[in-house]
C-alpha cells in the first residue's frame, strides 16, 4: 500500500528545465568556456555539486585567487543562482493539473513531499507558483544534503522527515534518470513524466516503472496507476 509519493519539481511540476540550461551556458560563457547547450541540457536534474564536475576538473573547480575568496565554482554557482533569479523565475510557470493531483493524493490520505536539487529560496517559490504549500508534508533541498541527484541523500532525508514509512510504501514522481536512479539507491520506485524532455528509454533504464507524458497524464490515469 502506497503511504507516501516524493516529487521531483523542475521539469516535472514546474517548466524550468530549458531555463537552468540556459542559465548554465550563459554561466560558462560568462566565465570563458564554451560548452555546447544540448551537452548541458543532459545534465540538468543534478546539483551543481554534481553537474559542475562533468565539464571541469575538480582541481579547475576549486582554485581560488589567493586561497581565501570564492572559488572558480563558488563563483559559477553563485553567478548562475542570481542569473536564474534575476532572469528567468519571473517567467517560471507551472504544468497543468499540479495541485490536482496533489489534491487527489491527499484526498487518498497518503503524505506529500518534495525532493529537490533546487535551493531552498527556489522550492520556497515554486511551491506559491504551485499553490500546494498547503499540500506538501515534508520538503528537502540540496542545502540540506551533502551530496545531489543522483546520490541518494535527498531521499534518504525526506524520508527521515516522512516518518515511520517502509521505502516499499513509497512512490518517487520525477523526469530525469537522475532522479530515478537516486530514489533506487534508497530502496525507492520512481515513476517517470517525460515533461522534462528525457527520453523514456533513458528514464526506463533508469529505473522507472512506468512512465507518463506529465502530471495531466498521471492524474488522467491515477486509479491504474502505482500511486494507486
Amino acid at each position: 500500500m502506497i503511504e507516501a509519493v516524493i516529487f521531483d519539481i523542475d521539469g516535472t511540476l514546474v517548466d524550468t528545465v530549458d531555463f537552468h540550461a540556459q542559465s548554465w551556458e550563459r554561466t560558462f560563457t560568462h566565465f570563458g568556456h564554451q560548452i555546447p547547450y544540448e551537452q548541458i541540457r543532459l545534465q540538468i536534474g543534478k546539483g551543481s555539486d554534481k553537474l559542475m564536475p562533468v565539464f571541469f576538473s575538480l582541481e579547475e573547480l576549486n582554485t581560488s585567487d589567493d586561497g581565501q575568496s570564492p572559488t572558480f565554482g563558488e563563483r559559477m554557482r553563485d553567478y548562475r543562482r542570481e542569473l536564474n533569479k534575476r532572469e528567468y523565475h519571473p517567467r517560471i510557470k507551472a504544468f497543468p493539473q499540479v495541485r490536482e493531483l496533489f489534491m487527489t493524493i491527499k484526498a487518498d490520505g497518503k503524505l506529500l513531499a518534495l525532493a529537490s536539487s533546487a535551493t531552498k529560496d527556489d522550492v520556497a517559490a515554486y511551491t506559491q507558483i504551485l499553490n500546494i504549500e498547503d499540500l506538501i508534508d515534508a520538503a528537502t533541498t540540496t542545502t540540506e544534503v551533502k551530496s545531489s541527484k543522483p546520490d541518494p541523500d535527498l531521499f534518504f532525508v525526506t524520508l527521515d522527515k516522512l516518518g515511520n514509512v517502509a521505502p516499499n510504501n513509497v512512490i518517487v514522481v520525477g523526469d530525469t534518470p537522475y532522479d530515478a536512479e537516486a530514489a533506487g539507491k534508497a530502496n525507492l520506485r520512481t515513476i517517470g513524466v517525460l515533461s522534462g524532455g528525457f527520453a523514456e528509454e533513458n528514464l526506463r533504464k533508469a529505473g522507472c516503472i512506468a512512465i507518463y507524458q506529465d502530471i495531466a497524464d498521471l492524474l488522467a490515469h491515477y486509479d491504474e496507476s502505482p500511486l494507486k
